[in-house]
């Protein structure tokens, strides 16, 4: 197992998640499914097949991300993928209607307490995550690090009046999503001149719980970019945001 390389993705036991662990088992990986129950990525771990573990992760929870960095070298002894793309676009409201919890996200009246929970997830949970990692990934020949994020985030594209998504006024899942994008240019930078990259993905209007699976995409299609970034070479970029269509807008 310790010769196959690794991956790690987080949120990985549903969604777009899943089917990036599933495509990379496909690519010769070892895939650490990143659950924060542990019983559900147990479940989607044996729905992958005999080259996925769940892992128990939480990354608002700093005990849960240690016990699982230190199980990776213990267990598996290597990491060579960390995708981030465990996410929350606001505190759950079970029952309510997917119009309603879009207006409620509105900056004028969004909760700050529900601004900090998506920020502790989408934000500080990546680099926690990532920093907790980051030895093992050192050690890897080429590490890649993936962070999943989305077109919203790009402040180009939230003013231009002309973009599809223009009308979308959110205080918490969008700001958090440009806050990631700065946060991943930062780790490109810092570790430029090392074998690691760091890169973004959005996968696009994905059909997930995220939205209500109002998404227009399915989570195959979502998959595609993120899993490309993870499988890089070393001619390969790093610092990029990017779809399967090609770069994106600051």
């Amino acid at each position: 197992m310790e010769n196959k390389p690794a991956a790690l993705v987080t949120g990985a036991n549903k969604g777009i998640g899943l089917q990036i662990a599933k495509d990379l088992t496909t690519h010769g990986f070892t895939v650490l499914v990143g659950s924060r129950n542990f019983e559900n990525g147990e479940i989607a771990a044996k729905s992958i097949g005999a080259d996925a573990h769940a892992i128990q992760l939480d990354v608002t929870n700093q005990t849960s991300i240690a016990a699982a960095a230190e199980r990776i070298r213990n267990e598996f002894g290597r990491l060579d993928v960390l995708v981030n793309n465990a996410a929350i676009s606001h505190v759950p409201r079970p029952g309510a209607p997917f119009e309603e919890k879009m207006a409620a996200g509105r900056p004028s009246v969004v909760p700050i307490d529900e601004v900090r929970a998506v920020f502790e997830t989408n934000v500080f949970g990546v680099m926690a995550v990532t920093q907790a990692m980051l030895p093992l990934l050192r050690e890897a020949p080429a590490a890649r690090i993936v962070n999943v994020s989305s077109e919203v985030g790009s402040l180009t594209m939230q003013t231009d009046k002309s973009n599809p998504y223009y009308g979308i006024q959110n205080g918490a899942y969008v700001p958090s999503k440009t806050a990631l994008n700065a946060i991943t240019v930062a780790f490109a930078k810092e570790l430029e001149g090392t074998p690691i990259k760091v890169n973004m993905a959005c996968p696009g209007y994905t059909a997930t719980d995220l939205n209500d699976f109002h998404g227009t995409r399915t989570v195959e299609q979502g998959a595609h970019e993120p899993v490309r970034l993870a499988l890089l070479d070393e001619n390969g970029p790093t610092g990029t945001f990017s779809n399967e269509d090609g770069p994106l807008s600051w």
